[in-house]
């Protein structure tokens, strides 16, 4: 089992939500995150005044997946989420996984 973790841009999630649908991956978890990265910010006008904003919206999410399913699900986000200099997938070794509903353990829960 593995947990699959990845930072996309904002606009790409449609495209990779549809993109896991294709390869049959239909459990994830979303969130709205800020983060700093190669991109380092911008720099606007609030009120007159010159601000940099450093952090970033990103989206991450997570997955967790059984073995046959990390090539297709990290190819999906592959195809759908490229965009622009960032964006990142970290693929992390999952040593449980407990449904809370039935009790089931291991790759059976996911």
């Amino acid at each position: 089992m593995k947990l699959i973790i990845a930072l996309i841009q904002p606009t790409k999630l449609e495209a990779v939500k549809e993109a896991l649908s294709r390869v049959e991956v239909f459990r994830l978890t979303v969130m709205d995150v800020q983060g700093f990265g190669r991109q380092k910010g911008y720099t606007e006008v609030y009120r007159g005044h010159e601000v940099t904003v450093n952090l970033l919206r990103k989206i991450e999410l997570q997955i967790a997946v059984n073995e046959d399913f990390v090539e297709p699900t990290v190819n999906a986000i592959l195809e759908a989420g490229r965009s622009g200099p960032d964006g990142k997938i970290f693929i992390l070794p999952l040593d449980d996984c407990i449904r809370i509903r039935t009790g089931e353990r291991g790759p059976e829960a996911i």
